[in-house]
């Protein structure tokens, strides 16, 4: 048994989800390579063959494949799969948009959002909001699998796989890149960030939210929010942490006027540590946080800044 691991990356830099992908294919126990596809991606290419865990990376560059589309994507993979009885990807929007295409050419049930492996065909998901946690059993043939990275530590860079080119795959072209709106911030990505700070309903409007950036900004966390919150217009969807946004597991998340909607704990549960600021000492989010404090965001934010500042931050 071998599995290949999609590797998420921007041509330039590999992804954290990357290196937690690896462990989890790792614990297969069989040979782990890894597919870098992209356009100028030898730098991404490189940081991949560090991984402990991967056998061989597999390198693809070519311009098709320089903004992860779906369908060239998935017809790279396929014309890769017979060497492979595994197919692993992070649980991102691109594994997300790339892999159910794959499984369905292939004819087998994806397995999404994995948060252990049991065995080699036997893994834990979480269903239900994440309110209860589903053990299932693949079937005989081809496993592609969706790994949840916040439940999987990442690969160390003590590896020196070797680096092998691929051919591009031809394939129809069904569609074509026209361009991308990115939100361009100084501050850690939400899925990468050891700290974050997210706000909810209880901020009142998106201006509320420099109390927050203020307090991230001396720390180096990332700024999040609620469903509520962004539905309201207080922030852009990126912002948006939680079962319908991004899934983070920081070392410290603090929830700053949010009240603990099964939506959104679904997406932060598993941090380390948890810290919740509300006024209403009966919000569900007090029932999951390691320290609360009820008292008002409007005093306490400000309050926190001030001692943040005489200790130097």
């Amino acid at each position: 048994m071998t599995s290949l691991v999609l590797a998420e990356h921007d041509n330039a830099t590999l992804k954290d989800a990357t290196a937690k992908a690896v462990t989890a294919a790792t614990q297969l126990g069989a040979p782990v390579h890894v597919l870098v596809a992209g356009q100028d991606c030898a730098a991404a290419a490189q940081a991949a063959a560090k991984l402990r865990g991967a056998e061989k990376i597999l390198v693809v560059d070519d311009a098709r494949y320089a903004h992860a589309l779906a369908e060239p994507m998935a017809a790279l993979i396929l014309s890769l799969a017979k060497d492979y009885d595994v197919i692993l990807a992070p649980a991102t929007t691109n594994g997300k948009n790339i892999l159910p295409r794959v499984a369905a050419r292939l004819d087998v049930a994806q397995i999404s959002e994995v948060l252990k492996v049991v065995s080699p065909d036997t893994f834990e998901r979480p269903i239900y909001a994440g309110n209860a946690i589903q053990t299932v059993q693949a079937g005989p043939g081809k496993k592609v699998i969706t790994v949840r990275s916040t439940a999987f530590k990442p690969a160390e860079d003590s590896g020196s796989a070797p680096v092998q080119s691929v051919a591009p795959a031809d394939v129809a072209a069904s569609s074509s890149f026209v361009g991308e709106a990115l939100s361009k911030s100084e501050r850690p990505e939400l899925t990468s960030a050891k700290i974050i700070i997210s706000g909810g309903r209880g901020l009142q409007s998106g201006e509320n939210f420099a109390l927050l950036e203020r307090v991230a900004d001396k720390l180096h966390a990332a700024v999040g929010a609620s469903r509520a919150a962004v539905d309201a217009g207080f922030v852009p969807n990126d912002y948006q942490v939680g079962q319908t946004g991004k899934v983070v597991a920081p070392e410290l998340y603090i929830a700053v006027g949010i009240s603990g909607a099964i939506q959104h704990l679904a997406g932060m549960k598993d941090s380390k540590v948890i810290a919740a600021i509300n006024k209403d000492e009966e919000a569900p989010i007090f029932q999951v946080a390691d320290y609360g404090l009820v008292a008002d965001l409007f005093q306490a934010m400000p309050e926190m800044e001030q001692e943040l500042t005489k200790r130097g931050y």
